[in-house]
Protein backbone atom coordinates (compact mmCIF):
# COMPACT_ATOMS: atom_id res chain seq x y z
CA UNK A 1 0.00 0.00 0.00
CA UNK A 2 1.35 3.45 -0.79
CA UNK A 3 2.33 5.79 2.40
CA UNK A 4 -0.48 8.61 0.56
CA UNK A 5 -3.30 5.23 0.65
CA UNK A 6 -2.43 4.36 4.14
CA UNK A 7 -2.53 8.27 5.44
CA UNK A 8 -5.66 8.71 3.57
CA UNK A 9 -7.17 5.33 5.54
CA UNK A 10 -5.67 7.14 8.92
CA UNK A 11 -8.14 9.92 7.80
CA UNK A 12 -4.57 12.09 6.62
CA UNK A 13 -5.68 13.01 3.00
CA UNK A 14 -1.89 14.72 1.65
CA UNK A 15 -3.68 16.34 -1.27
CA UNK A 16 -4.59 19.64 0.03
CA UNK A 17 -6.24 20.80 -2.59
CA UNK A 18 -9.08 17.64 -1.56
CA UNK A 19 -9.61 18.52 1.90
CA UNK A 20 -11.94 21.04 3.13
CA UNK A 21 -10.71 20.88 6.44
CA UNK A 22 -8.09 22.88 7.51
CA UNK A 23 -5.62 20.87 9.92
CA UNK A 24 -2.83 21.36 12.38
CA UNK A 25 -0.66 18.38 12.74
CA UNK A 26 1.89 17.93 16.10
CA UNK A 27 4.70 15.45 16.86
CA UNK A 28 5.98 15.90 20.09
CA UNK A 29 9.22 13.81 20.50
CA UNK A 30 9.74 11.41 23.09
CA UNK A 31 13.20 11.60 24.59
CA UNK A 32 13.90 8.15 26.50
CA UNK A 33 16.24 7.29 29.64
CA UNK A 34 17.70 4.10 29.57
CA UNK A 35 15.70 2.42 31.52
CA UNK A 36 12.90 3.26 29.53
CA UNK A 37 14.60 1.89 26.44
CA UNK A 38 15.20 -1.48 28.67
CA UNK A 39 11.67 -1.15 29.53
CA UNK A 40 8.77 -3.17 27.64
CA UNK A 41 6.21 -3.98 29.80
CA UNK A 42 3.95 -6.32 27.52
CA UNK A 43 6.63 -8.78 26.70
CA UNK A 44 9.21 -9.31 29.58
CA UNK A 45 11.76 -12.03 28.02
CA UNK A 46 12.57 -14.34 25.71
CA UNK A 47 10.85 -17.15 27.55
CA UNK A 48 7.39 -14.87 28.37
CA UNK A 49 5.52 -13.81 25.48
CA UNK A 50 2.74 -12.20 27.17
CA UNK A 51 2.09 -10.26 30.47
CA UNK A 52 -1.50 -11.12 30.68
CA UNK A 53 -2.95 -9.88 34.17
CA UNK A 54 -4.32 -11.90 36.82
CA UNK A 55 -6.35 -10.40 39.16
CA UNK A 56 -9.46 -11.38 41.55
CA UNK A 57 -9.60 -14.58 39.56
CA UNK A 58 -9.92 -13.25 36.22
CA UNK A 59 -7.25 -13.46 33.47
CA UNK A 60 -7.11 -11.15 30.55
CA UNK A 61 -4.83 -8.59 28.34
CA UNK A 62 -5.56 -4.82 29.53
CA UNK A 63 -8.02 -2.20 30.98
CA UNK A 64 -9.61 -0.14 29.01
CA UNK A 65 -11.29 2.46 30.25
CA UNK A 66 -13.93 4.65 28.36
CA UNK A 67 -13.88 8.46 29.87
CA UNK A 68 -16.58 10.66 29.04
CA UNK A 69 -15.46 14.08 29.80
CA UNK A 70 -18.65 16.57 30.17
CA UNK A 71 -18.38 20.23 30.54
CA UNK A 72 -14.71 20.36 30.07
CA UNK A 73 -12.50 23.09 29.30
CA UNK A 74 -8.98 23.59 27.85
CA UNK A 75 -10.33 21.04 24.76
CA UNK A 76 -9.09 23.41 22.07
CA UNK A 77 -5.36 24.31 23.77
CA UNK A 78 -2.65 21.47 22.27
CA UNK A 79 -0.09 22.27 24.56
CA UNK A 80 -2.34 21.03 27.71
CA UNK A 81 -3.54 18.55 26.22
CA UNK A 82 -0.28 17.15 25.33
CA UNK A 83 1.16 17.92 29.13
CA UNK A 84 -2.06 16.55 30.30
CA UNK A 85 -1.24 12.92 28.31
CA UNK A 86 2.17 12.94 29.57
CA UNK A 87 1.12 13.51 33.34
CA UNK A 88 -1.72 10.37 32.79
CA UNK A 89 1.37 8.41 31.08
CA UNK A 90 3.41 8.98 34.00
CA UNK A 91 0.96 8.16 37.12
CA UNK A 92 -0.51 5.56 35.20
CA UNK A 93 3.34 3.74 35.51
CA UNK A 94 3.43 3.78 31.75
CA UNK A 95 6.09 4.05 29.04
CA UNK A 96 5.76 6.44 26.36
CA UNK A 97 6.55 5.69 23.09
CA UNK A 98 4.80 8.55 20.81
CA UNK A 99 2.17 11.00 21.17
CA UNK A 100 0.44 12.86 17.71
CA UNK A 101 -2.00 15.21 18.11
CA UNK A 102 -4.11 16.89 15.12
CA UNK A 103 -6.08 20.24 15.61
CA UNK A 104 -8.97 21.08 13.63
CA UNK A 105 -10.28 24.14 12.80
CA UNK A 106 -12.26 26.19 12.42
CA UNK A 107 -14.06 25.07 15.60
CA UNK A 108 -10.35 23.72 17.21
CA UNK A 109 -11.66 20.12 18.17
CA UNK A 110 -8.08 17.89 18.91
CA UNK A 111 -7.85 14.32 18.18
CA UNK A 112 -4.90 12.48 19.34
CA UNK A 113 -2.96 9.60 20.93
CA UNK A 114 -0.32 8.52 22.92
CA UNK A 115 0.91 5.50 21.97
CA UNK A 116 2.35 3.60 25.07
CA UNK A 117 4.35 0.06 25.19
CA UNK A 118 1.38 -0.62 26.90
CA UNK A 119 -0.96 0.05 24.76
CA UNK A 120 -2.17 3.25 24.37
CA UNK A 121 -4.09 6.72 25.48
CA UNK A 122 -6.75 8.81 23.00
CA UNK A 123 -8.58 11.69 22.92
CA UNK A 124 -11.21 13.62 20.51
CA UNK A 125 -12.66 16.13 21.66
CA UNK A 126 -15.49 18.86 20.84
CA UNK A 127 -14.38 22.03 22.43
CA UNK A 128 -18.01 23.58 20.64
CA UNK A 129 -19.97 21.45 23.28
CA UNK A 130 -17.23 21.08 26.24
CA UNK A 131 -16.90 17.19 25.82
CA UNK A 132 -13.69 15.33 25.27
CA UNK A 133 -14.04 11.22 24.58
CA UNK A 134 -10.99 9.20 25.63
CA UNK A 135 -9.86 5.74 25.54
CA UNK A 136 -7.27 4.75 28.36
CA UNK A 137 -6.01 1.10 27.32
CA UNK A 138 -2.78 -0.20 29.19
CA UNK A 139 -2.02 -3.63 30.18
CA UNK A 140 1.38 -5.07 32.03
CA UNK A 141 1.57 -3.42 35.44
CA UNK A 142 0.31 0.03 34.14
CA UNK A 143 -2.40 1.50 36.36
CA UNK A 144 -4.53 3.25 34.05
CA UNK A 145 -7.24 4.74 36.73
CA UNK A 146 -4.85 6.74 37.89
CA UNK A 147 -5.31 8.76 34.56
CA UNK A 148 -8.99 9.56 35.61
CA UNK A 149 -7.93 12.15 38.37
CA UNK A 150 -5.26 13.60 35.95
CA UNK A 151 -7.83 14.45 33.60
CA UNK A 152 -10.38 15.75 36.20
CA UNK A 153 -7.88 18.32 37.34
CA UNK A 154 -6.61 19.16 33.93
CA UNK A 155 -9.78 19.73 31.61
CA UNK A 156 -12.39 20.20 34.80
CA UNK A 157 -15.27 18.70 33.76
CA UNK A 158 -18.86 18.86 35.29
CA UNK A 159 -19.22 15.34 35.27
CA UNK A 160 -16.66 11.96 34.58
CA UNK A 161 -18.31 9.13 32.75
CA UNK A 162 -16.19 5.79 33.12
CA UNK A 163 -16.84 2.69 31.82
CA UNK A 164 -14.43 0.01 31.88
CA UNK A 165 -13.71 -3.21 29.80
CA UNK A 166 -11.25 -6.32 30.59
CA UNK A 167 -9.90 -6.95 27.39
CA UNK A 168 -9.25 -10.42 26.06
CA UNK A 169 -11.13 -11.82 29.59
CA UNK A 170 -11.93 -15.07 29.31
CA UNK A 171 -10.02 -15.82 25.98
CA UNK A 172 -6.34 -15.60 27.45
Amino acid sequence: MSESNALFQLGIDLNSDSSKTQAEVLEFPVHHSAADKAADRCTTSDERKDFFIERDGKRFAGTHLIIDLIGASRLDDLAHIEAALRRCVEVSKATLLHIHLHHFTPNGGVSGVAVLSESHISIHSWPEADYAALDVFMCGEAEPHNAIEVLREAFKPSEIRVGEHLRGEGMV
